[in-house]
């Protein structure tokens, strides 16, 4: 089965968050409408899925935490995208409006335990129009003891009406620390060593979610190795750039080295704002940045970008 949000045993790292909400639900009137925001793969569904737990285990705690695990309680509701009718079935882009108007068939029905109901949008950001304006209607009618989490990882993109009506609770990202222990803890079958484990969370700046696609990312470890060199030698640029040599293969590998190359780019220009480096280095940014698009549009050798990226940090270093 594949690792989900709902099967977590603990929140870890959240504290600010959890305390957050939980102080707002013991005052007896709770907002019922929440915006879970910030970065994708930091935890964001787990801290819904175990706000919904609590608000849930009020009725019934024996039972509350299995449920939710099998996807069997009958008081939560989960808005997500769902498959399509075509063969082979597809999950959809987007979160249709038809499912929105579940969510509100969900709450006109009585509670099955008699008290709280709750439904989790995962995520907000796949919401169509229609489907978005059909959960702000829910939103500004709610019915009595309905609380609604919206994860959201961007939500300047969402309905200014919709955030308007909902209690925002920002989620940080977690320390390098707690995100190997995060790794650690996921039931992976094939689980990579201890130092490859630090390695991605490292990399994945507090992301869990990240740190658990570049574990077995060819473009994390190109980028890994890139951080290990001691100069941009031609050599050197090759032996980087060689990860990139199965065309087709290296799509994704080169989004992701590019992202974690671009980040390292940026937090050096700024480390480095004082010196003459800071502004070689933004301009190096701007080109690779550039690049990367014209390779994806017209489906570039991806080891000759490497090089070329590599090479203008070459120069923006040698400038300075």
């Amino acid at each position: 089965m594949p690792w989900h949000p709902r099967l977590a045993p603990v929140l870890q790292g959240q504290e600010e968050a959890w305390s957050h909400f939980i102080a707002a639900f013991a005052s007896g009137k709770p907002h019922h409408a929440w915006l879970l925001t910030g970065n994708r793969g930091i935890g964001k569904a787990t801290l819904a899925y175990k706000i919904a737990e609590h608000v849930l285990s009020q009725s019934n705690p024996a039972q509350t935490a299995r449920w939710i695990a099998s996807r069997a309680h009958p008081d939560l509701f989960v808005l997500e995208r769902s498959f399509n009718d075509a063969k082979p079935r597809r999950l959809r882009q987007e979160i249709a409006v038809a499912d929105a108007r579940q969510m509100s068939e969900f709450f006109a029905r009585t509670s099955a335990s008699g008290g709280w109901r709750v439904a989790i949008v995962d995520s907000a950001d796949e919401l169509n129009t229609e489907a978005a304006n059909a959960l702000l209607k829910l939103i500004e009618e709610p019915p009595t003891k309905a609380l609604i989490l919206l994860v959201s990882h961007r939500p300047g993109r969402l309905l200014r009406t919709l955030r308007s009506r909902c209690r925002r609770l920002a989620v940080a990202p977690l320390p390098t620390a707690t995100t190997v222990e995060v790794l650690q803890a996921l039931p992976l079958a094939d689980k990579p060593g201890l130092e490859a484990q630090r390695t991605a969370a490292t990399l994945s700046a507090g992301s869990p979610g990240r740190a658990l696609e570049l574990l077995n990312s060819a473009g994390a470890k190109a980028f890994d190795a890139f951080l290990k060199l001691k100069s941009l030698s031609g050599g050197a640029k090759f032996s980087v750039a060689n990860n990139f040599s199965q065309r087709q293969a290296a799509v994704a590998d080169f989004e992701t080295f590019t992202d974690l190359l671009l980040n390292w780019l940026a937090q050096e220009a700024v480390r480095e704002a004082e010196s003459a480096r800071s502004s070689g280095l933004a301009l190096a940014h701007q080109q690779i940045a550039t690049a990367r698009g014209v390779v994806a549009g017209y489906n570039l050798d991806r080891r000759v970008a490497v090089l070329n990226a590599l090479s203008a940090i070459e120069d923006a270093l040698k400038a300075a």
